[in-house]
């Protein structure tokens, strides 16, 4: 039996002969063209870095030479007016400022911090608020079995406001303020 070479077999395709090679390209021109930018660069470099030097001068043309000291031109317009005059008056000027009068309402505000299933949760939170110097109080309504912690009233939003920010830097959230008859 004969030996069969499965390699080769599988291209299907001879190779060509007779086809020659690309002419390889000569590295050493690229290197001498590379080094002659550089340094022609290189060149305008150093040329551009050094500093002109001045034209000597004998001792007879300095003595009919003025000084080279600049004189101030006499002939300049005067420099301008300054269009804005907040520059000198602004450092002694106060300023007033009208503050709107708190609206008090005839429904004072109050501030829930919270609805709890159970009433020992929603007397951990009456603690927590008690320990930031608040009062609050656990309310639960008819029909309902929901303890919520509630905190004022409040006469004005302001003063609400000011209690639920102070709360919320402890991280006691969330609390939202309403109307009392809204409760």
């Amino acid at each position: 039996m004969a030996s069969k070479d499965y390699v080769r077999r599988g291209s299907g395709q001879s190779k060509k002969k007779g086809k020659k090679a690309a002419p390889r390209r000569k590295p050493w021109r690229s290197g001498i063209i590379a080094v002659v930018l550089v340094g022609g660069f290189g060149y305008g470099l150093y040329k551009l870095n050094q500093d002109p030097e001045p034209p000597k001068q004998t001792v007879e043309q300095n003595t009919h030479v003025t000084p080279s000291v600049t004189k101030p031109v006499e002939n300049l317009p005067p420099p301008p007016q300054e269009k804005w005059h907040y520059v000198d008056t602004l450092p002694n000027r106060e300023i007033e400022v009208k503050a709107k009068p708190l609206v008090e309402s005839k429904i004072p505000y109050v501030m829930q911090c919270g609805a709890y299933k159970t009433k020992h949760q929603a007397e951990s939170r009456k603690v927590q608020i008690a320990f930031q110097g608040l009062t609050s109080k656990i309310v639960k309504k008819e029909g309902s079995s929901w303890y919520r912690v509630v905190l004022g009233p409040y006469k004005t939003k302001r003063d609400a406001e000011k209690d639920k920010h102070m709360l919320q830097r402890v991280k006691i959230q969330p609390c939202a303020i309403w109307k009392e008859t809204q409760q």
